[in-house]
């Protein structure tokens, strides 16, 4: 079967510094794929290539065999590109359904229409998808007094209002509580296995990349060093010395959990 992402030779430069560098990897369907790395590796740098907030130096990335790489950022989302945030990016004045509607608005070319009242718009269907993310119940509440991890699963929502072949979240937990960390993965795998969907995620937290992961790839500054299965990384000495600078990728995910 073709691959939902196909990556080839994707490189950024920003001057004389390679923030990319040669970077090739493949996503199938239904696969829930972690890119992790120290920080400065490259990962968000790749992120945005990845959705066209940057433009490649080189390189190509297909999307279901075609070539997206330096197109618009709204024209990969219309393709089915979905994408979380470090910061979670909602309406503080709306409340949570509205800013779900706000994004089925948007799908549906229906920002600017003047034949029906906003409220009404696709609420149904708003509310569906706060149902999938466990948000039903807080709908009328305003973005402004809900707890952080509650706006990650709002943001979770709003990313799935275009039906994405492709979700990228960009360190979804980041912020948040260790059992909040764990809820949200568990969610986010629960959501791949219902809807067939494919996510690539970066991630600090090494419980919920070995938890979650179906594979994990490894990045330090800008090269793609190690690509496999969580055992594979786990006991990689060329991953456990950059990533960890010599200790063992199992004891610190084990120390995080007691934390």
């Amino acid at each position: 079967m073709s691959p939902i992402l196909s990556v080839r030779n994707l490189s950024r430069s920003f001057g004389a510094i390679k923030a990319v560098d040669d970077v090739s990897f493949d996503l199938a369907k239904g696969e829930l794929l972690a890119l992790i790395g120290p920080n400065g590796a490259g990962k968000s740098t790749c992120f945005n290539m990845l959705m066209g907030q940057l433009k490649p130096s080189s390189g190509t990335v297909e999307l279901m065999g075609k070539n997206i790489a330096g197109m618009q950022p709204r024209k990969i989302w219309r393709m089915g590109v979905g994408r979380t945030f470090q910061i979670t990016a909602t309406y503080a004045s709306m409340t949570v359904v509205e800013n779900v509607q706000m994004a089925l608005m948007s799908y549906h070319r229906k920002l600017y229409s003047l034949t029906t009242f906003a409220y009404k718009l696709y609420r149904d269907e708003a509310l569906a998808l706060l149902d999938t993310v466990g948000m039903a119940d807080q709908a009328e509440r305003h973005c402004a007094v809900l707890a952080y991890g509650d706006l990650k699963r709002l943001e979770l929502a709003v990313a799935l209002a275009h039906d994405p072949i492709l979700l990228l979240m960009d360190e979804p937990t980041a912020g948040m509580a260790p059992r909040e960390r764990i809820a949200l993965m568990q969610l986010t795998a629960d959501i791949l296995d219902a809807k067939g969907i494919s996510i690539l995620f970066t991630e600090h937290d090494m419980d919920v990349v070995f938890a979650h992961a179906h594979r994990i790839m490894v990045l330090n500054r800008g090269q793609l060093i190690a690509n496999g299965s969580v055992e594979e990384i786990r006991t990689n000495p060329q991953v456990q010395e950059v990533y960890l600078g010599g200790g063992t990728l199992f004891n610190a995910a084990q120390e995080d959990v007691h934390a």
